[in-house]
This record gives structure tokens, C-alpha cells and sequence, in this order.
């Protein structure tokens, strides 16, 4: 029986994806402030990828100065208001919190840094400006975490910035990418369309750049690039009938998702191939859009998986079952998925065997591989002297983010290699700042 009945409604839709960090109002906002210790040494700050001053916007929101907390929030990270709900806070700045130690409940962090962006956003309070004219031009290529983040810094500073998405929302992962549970699309439209407001940077939407006389093009009209294009597609596994009706990447799926809402179907038995964060987002998602048995297979032990706890919890909490040690062979069915054959394996010195003659069946009508995303290597050979890592991760100096191409920066997931939205907006303000100080040589 499945934990959730299929949404065929927006509201219905909404009641099955509520918010996992739902927004504090201002009584529950001064309760929660005022049991922050203030530390010295806080290593919650430490704890944050951005730096945010977490002690200082806390106080603020305690004494009534909103405006200030959401001030001090942005000044360290123009992604505030997303990252208060898609972070991992209960690794990060949350799980840093003293609290822990004395096994007392840590600040809701994200919450309250939640609570103050949502009320600038809300009553826009100008807290940015662009930077005087200093008669450069940027182009960035990508207007998700790190492209948008970039272009915020740049502005500061004083440079025209021209921002080239190939969707049709900004963004990036943070609309197409995250769990509709963490955050909703009106939420981080808010938040874009917010920044893009006050420092007056200009996106191209529907505008891929995927040729070299488009790269040509914009080397002559811009002083510098910026790259902040992500990942690719799902990775094949290179499995027999991976090509069937309902067996679907797990990046495609949620991006469908994200955008259709219910209108999407899932199937009833679902199987969702990884053992990553976006292995447990499409298997919880699965089990809220109505399906009656979701299975999370991994070919290593439960101990072993990429994923945070919390969010193997999350999964769990919906009704999603675990089965480990198990490698996939093939995605059974004529032209539609009917179940994936497997074979049970086992890990010795770091390494997965396969435990011959231990094949089995397990019934199935649809198939999500959460098995990574493709490096853009495509587009990156594009760009003369740009070079790749053997993970096909772009090379870039670690703190000004400039590429072998001296006219190319880069930050987020292409450079990273996949991280935290938090990551890729910390990276690209420092990019930015790498942009700044070459061209002012």
C-alpha cells in the first residue's frame, strides 16, 4: 500500500512535497534566535562553505533588525535564501553547533536564515548596488549557483555582465535539480528575480552557447568568461535494455518533476538505481507522487553509500526500501520496463566482486538511475588550452578560479565536480574577484 495517494492537483501536489524547512514566522523566529550562544570562535561559521557570519545575522534577527540579518546573510552569500533550505545544515552549520555536544537540538540555522532573506525578498529592502562603471564587460555562460553568484560580485564591482543560460529559468539546479520538498519554484524565482533587481545584470535565456564561433563571438566582445555550466546528463551504465520505455535518469526525472509538478506519472513498483543525495531525492520523490513500492538498490554496503544520513532517513520516512550489495545486469522487458535482473556482490579490500550464480529477478515498471552525471567534455574541447582533470573537471586555480585559458574562470560543478549549491555560490564570488583582479592589472 503506497504512503501517499498519486497528487492529481496542485494542492494536492503541494500537501505530498510540504516543505521540509517551512518558513518561521516571527514569534517562532525570536523563540529560536534567542537560544544561540553567540560563540566566540563560532564553528558553525566555520562549518559554512560561505562564511556567513552566522552569531552576527542571529543577533540581529533577535533584536529586531531583519533587514540587517538579511544584510549580513547576502553580503557573504548571494544564494541566502536557497541555501537556508537546500543546504545540508545538518552537516554543516547545524551539525557544527555546540549544542551537539551537550546532546541539545542546534539552532535551526537555516531556518532563520530563511526567515530574513524571505522578508527583504518580500518587502524588497534594497541591500545591493551595482559598482561604478569601470567600462568592462563579462560574459558568464550558465545562470545557475555559480554563474548568477558571479554575476552579483561582478556587478558590485563595477562590470557589465551578460549571462547566457540555455534553459528557460535561471537557477540551475536549484529549480531543475532540487527536491520540491526543499524548496518550490516560486521560492527561488523570488530570490533570482530579487538580485537581478537591484544589480541590474542581464540574462539571455533559451540562448545555449554550444559551438566555437559562438565562443569566438564572445572572446572579441568580452574582457573575460566565466564558466558556471554545470554537469551533464545521467551517465549510461552501459546495461542490456537501458534504452526502454520507463527507465529514466534520475536528473531528467527530477527536472521533469520540478517543472510539471503532478502532471507527471511515476510507476508502481520503482526501482532507483545509486546510492547518492539524488538517489534518495528520486526514491522519495517517487513514494510522494503515489508509487506503491520503491526500492533503492546500491551495489556496495548501506554503510558505504555516497548519501547522508539524514537523507537515507528522509527516504525511509516515505516508505522507500533499501537493497544493498547488489549490481544491476539488465533492464528486463519487451519494449516497457518489467524488472531489473541483478547479481549480489560483496566488497573486499575497497573492491565490489560479484558473487557467481547469485542472480535474481526483482519486478518492476519503472527504472530511475541515479548513477552521476557526464562531464561537459564536449563543449569544453571547444575552448583552446582549457584543461580537464582525469575526472574531466575542469582545471582552475583554487581561489581565483582562472582556467589554463587565462581569459576563462570557471567555478560550481564543472570545476568541483559535484558539491553543494552553497559551494558553487562561495566559489564563484571568489571567481569574481579573480575576474576583478586580472582585468585590473
Amino acid at each position: 500500500m503506497a504512503e501517499f495517494s498519486t497528487p492529481t492537483t496542485e494542492h494536492e501536489f503541494a500537501e505530498n512535497f510540504a516543505q521540509l524547512k517551512p518558513l518561521m514566522n516571527r514569534t517562532e523566529a525570536l523563540y529560536e534566535s534567542a537560544r544561540c550562544l553567540f560563540c566566540f570562535d563560532a564553528p558553525c561559521i566555520q562549518a559554512c562553505p560561505s562564511g556567513i557570519d552566522i552569531p552576527q545575522f542571529i543577533r540581529q534577527i533577535n533584536s529586531g533588525n531583519d533587514t540587517g540579518a538579511a544584510r549580513t546573510i547576502y553580503a557573504a552569500n548571494y544564494f541566502g535564501n536557497a541555501c537556508g533550505k537546500v543546504c545540508p545544515t545538518e552537516v554543516l552549520c547545524e551539525g557544527a553547533c555546540v549544542y551537539n555536544l551537550q546532546e541539545v537540538k542546534p539552532i535551526e540555522i537555516g531556518r532563520l536564515q530563511s526567515y530574513a532573506t524571505t522578508k527583504a525578498i518580500q518587502e524588497n529592502k534594497k541591500l545591493f548596488a551595482p559598482g561604478a562603471d569601470n567600462g568592462r564587460r563579462v560574459a558568464i555562460i550558465g545562470a545557475g549557483p555559480a554563474g548568477i553568484s558571479c554575476a552579483c560580485e561582478l556587478r558590485s564591482l563595477g562590470y557589465e555582465v551578460d549571462v547566457f543560460e540555455a534553459q528557460a529559468q535561471p537557477s540551475g539546479l536549484t529549480v531543475y535539480g532540487v527536491a520540491p520538498y526543499k524548496i518550490t519554484n516560486e521560492e527561488t524565482l523570488a530570490e533570482m528575480a530579487y538580485l537581478q533587481a537591484q544589480l541590474g545584470y542581464s540574462v539571455q535565456y533559451n540562448s545555449p552557447i554550444s559551438s566555437r564561433e559562438q565562443l569566438a563571438e564572445l572572446e572579441a566582445q568580452y574582457d573575460a568568461i566565466f564558466l558556471g555550466i554545470g554537469l551533464g546528463e545521467t551517465n549510461e551504465l552501459g546495461l542490456p535494455g537501458e534504452d526502454k520505455i520507463n527507465c529514466t535518469g534520475a536528473v531528467e526525472f527530477i527536472a521533469e518533476l520540478r517543472q510539471r509538478h503532478h502532471e507527471i506519472k511515476v510507476g508502481r513498483r520503482v526501482i532507483v538505481l545509486g546510492g547518492g543525495n539524488t538517489a534518495m531525492d528520486a526514491a522519495s520523490e517517487s513514494a510522494r507522487l503515489g508509487a506503491e513500492d520503491v526500492v533503492l538498490a546500491y551495489r556496495r554496503g548501506k554503510e558505504e553509500m555516497g548519501a547522508y544520513e539524514f537523507e537515507y532517513d528522509l527516504a525511509k520516512g516515505v516508505g522507500v526500501k533499501g537493497l544493498f550489495n547488489v549490481a544491476p545486469l539488465e533492464i528486463v522487458g519487451e519494449d516497457y520496463v518489467t524488472g531489473v535482473r541483478f547479481i549480489r556482490t560483496e566488497t573486499a579490500g575497497g573492491r565490489v566482486r560479484e558473487i557467481a550464480g547469485s542472480e535474481f529477478e526483482l519486478p518492476c515498471d519503472m527504472v530511475i538511475k541515479a548513477t552521476g552525471q557526464a562531464k561537459r567534455a564536449g563543449f569544453m574541447s571547444l575552448i583552446p588550452g582549457l584543461e580537464t582533470d582525469g575526472k574531466g573537471r575542469i582545471v582552475a586555480d583554487a581561489v581565483t578560479g582562472q582556467t589554463t585559458n587565462p581569459k576563462y574562470f570557471a567555478s560550481g560543478d564543472a570545476r568541483n565536480g559535484g558539491a553543494e549549491v552553497v559551494n558553487a555560490t562561495a566559489e564563484a564570488k571568489l571567481a569574481a574577484r579573480g575576474i576583478h583582479a586580472f582585468l585590473s592589472k
